[in-house]
């Protein structure tokens, strides 16, 4: 009982402190409304039209591959420690150094292996080529006699 009393205290402590700190924000923080405080993106470019366009892919794609790619820069440190320290946990597990080398190398080797398989079908696919020509770039829908896709993309039409 006492460890489900403990973990009670420590989520009411939790939550108490997250919703006093932001009570505590709403009334120390100044309050001057503006225009530019008031858009809709706050980041210095101005909002033009409606935010039903078709966006441009790749940014998320970009995006994506970044963060594949720096999870994976994050899991080679872990990595490096525990091949680092192969004596120790062959010494516990009963393998010689050899063996842990080799079983900690061909992990990463796959893990790595798996990474550039991804990347090379971006790269196939020219999902990393910032300038796509129109071929790989088109709209890619099924004809349906009357419509007129361009006139259907539109987000200035009358409904």
């Amino acid at each position: 009982m006492s460890l489900l009393l403990s973990i009670t205290i420590f989520v009411l402590f939790g939550a108490a402190f997250v919703f006093m700190n932001l009570a505590i924000g709403a009334f120390v923080r100044p309050k001057v409304p503006n225009a530019e405080k008031l858009a809709t993106y706050e980041c210095g470019e101005p909002a033009i039209g409606s935010s039903w366009i078709q966006f441009d892919l790749r940014f998320y794609i970009v995006a994506l591959v970044f963060l594949v790619f720096d999870v994976e820069v994050a899991l080679f440190y872990p990595w490096a420690v525990a091949y680092g320290a192969a004596a120790d946990l062959a010494a516990k597990v009963g393998m010689t150094v050899f063996e842990i080398r080799k079983v900690a190398l061909v992990d990463m080797l796959f893990f790595f292996g798996v990474l550039l398989v991804g990347f090379a079908y971006l790269w196939k696919f020219g999902y990393l080529d910032w300038v796509r020509s129109a071929a790989t770039t088109s709209i890619k829908a099924q004809y349906r006699p009357g419509i007129d896709l361009s006139r259907e993309a539109r987000v200035d039409r009358e409904i």
